[in-house]
């Protein structure tokens, strides 16, 4: 730009090999409104070339993220400037059209007012120094502000070159399209990493916080396949075990508040037992487990995305569901099999007394959320004389397929925290690579093993008088003696 106003100077001060002179006397009336003529037009032209790159600079995401989150002041001034950057290509031809024509006039003024020499020593010095430098240095740090306090003369400007910049915009739109793109998840991530406190950046963002909004934003790529737990791993019961006390006893070790139930092979889940209610369960009349409610459990498939799977969790019908085998030609995002249909759905469940089934109804009280509730159900059954002997549920084509593994809430946690959640009663804290809670803790305690050994050995010898020490020694040799014995 500055090797073109130089250009235009020298095209206006040098005329058939001659060099002007000045053509207007310094003082008079003329000479005063050309001077004032041409500061304006170094500062207008700095004042467009100020805002070409304050306004292109602000993207409409920064603008909208300036209208949720930021200060009073700022959504104001992102209101007031995001129409006119919405037409981005047309914004830019008004002030680079507006930009140019002040800069071309400028050499025409000057030339009436001072010598060719003086006229390119002010020239490129107004230029440079006041019309690209200073607005430019000015607008990079408050581009906001200086856009939104102008924004009314820019609508001028676009109305008055409407004939030209409309046309150019909407070609320039037609060749290079829309720079309004959103961020993708990767660029996101890298975005929040910038912003952590160990980037050492300046950011403010912690480790757990960096952790959970990359695992929200990697939830929607992962299937239930990944966060299930393998149906081998899974700890289940059978429909018609006794609950007698070892069985009671089993199921109070593991600690979990729900069971899953089969029927004949641990791939055929029927339904889900909740611990709670084995409150009023006697196991010495060892009742089977048919006896008790069992709760329907919801079917995904096993490519069915964790976002999909948490929403139906929100629905309150279960935290428990049994991940199927997939379809080669299904689709991603299926409903749970757990519907609010007005028909309830009947299953049935082979049992050698009756032959017995349940509705699926969608109401959430304790009663009708039973799949199977054998002890009610046998009223009903008692009339049937024949009991099948073939699979124990009557099921449509997507709750035949084979059930390969087990999905809770927590697993859907667990992937969205990327960190695995252990309890008190968790054997293994990955399953997928069977690491046990045990062998964690006992490798901590090997951990300490030196300082415990040193806590030990001085419990053993008990300060006191001198007549009493032998009798410590004693014991303590006595329980040597025994401890050996054992």
């Amino acid at each position: 730009m500055q090797v073109l106003n130089v250009v235009g100077i020298a095209r206006y001060v040098v005329r058939d090999g001659g060099v002007l002179g000045s053509e207007i006397e310094f003082g008079t009336a003329m000479w005063f409104i050309y001077a004032g003529l041409c500061c304006f037009l170094v500062l207008f032209a700095g004042l467009m070339s100020g805002l070409t790159l304050g306004l292109m600079s602000l993207s409409l995401v920064d603008l909208e993220i300036l209208q949720r989150s930021g200060s009073p002041t700022q959504q104001h001034q992102a209101a007031a400037i995001s129409p006119v950057v919405q037409k981005q290509h047309q914004l830019l031809v008004t002030l680079l059209l507006f930009n140019a024509a002040s800069m071309e006039a400028l050499p025409i003024y000057l030339d009436k007012l001072f010598n060719q020499y003086v006229a390119i020593i002010l020239s490129v010095t107004l230029v440079l120094g006041f019309g690209e430098v200073i607005p430019q240095a000015i607008c990079t740090r408050y581009g906001l502000a200086v856009g939104a306090n102008f924004i009314w003369l820019v609508r001028i400007l676009m109305v008055l070159s409407y004939p030209i910049s409309y046309p150019i915009g909407k070609v320039l739109d037609c060749l290079l399209g829309h720079s309004d793109a959103l961020f993708r998840r990767a660029q996101l991530k890298a975005l929040v990493s910038i912003h952590s406190q160990e980037a050492g950046k300046g950011g403010d963002l912690t480790h757990d916080e960096i952790t959970i909004i990359s695992g929200a934003l990697d939830l929607t790529e992962k299937t239930a396949q990944e966060a299930m737990t393998p149906i081998d791993s899974t700890f289940s019961l059978d429909v018609n075990t006794k609950l007698d006390w070892e069985a009671m006893g089993k199921v109070l070790a593991r600690g979990h508040s729900r069971v899953p139930v089969y029927s004949g092979s641990p791939k055929n889940i029927i339904g889900v037992l909740l611990v709670k209610t084995l409150l009023t369960v006697r196991p010495e009349t060892e009742p089977p487990v048919s006896s008790v409610s069992i709760r329907k459990i919801p079917r995904v498939p096993a490519d069915m995305p964790l976002y999909d799977i948490l929403n139906e969790f929100q629905k309150g019908h279960s935290h428990m569901a049994a991940v199927v085998k997939a379809k080669n030609n299904a689709a991603k995002k299926l409903p749970l099999l757990l519907t609010d249909d007005k028909k309830s759905v009947q299953r049935k469940v082979t049992n050698p007394d009756s032959d017995l089934s349940a509705p699926l109804l969608p109401n959430r009280n304790e009663k009708e959320a039973c799949v199977v509730d054998i002890e009610k159900m046998s009223e009903q059954g008692s009339t049937n004389n024949q009991i099948p002997n073939s699979s124990p549920y009557a099921t449509d084509e997507s709750e035949e397929r084979e059930v390969v593994g087990i999905i809770t809430l927590e697993d859907v946690f667990e992937e969205l925290l990327q960190e695995e959640i252990v309890d008190e009663t968790d054997e293994f804290i990955d399953v997928h690579k069977r690491i046990r809670v045990v062998a964690v803790a006992a490798a901590s305690l090997l951990a300490r093993a030196p300082s415990v050994r040193r806590l030990t050995s001085q419990k053993r010898i008990v300060p006191g008088a001198q007549n009493r020490q032998g009798q410590s020694v004693r014991k303590s040799s006595e329980d040597g003696d025994t401890s050996s014995k054992i």
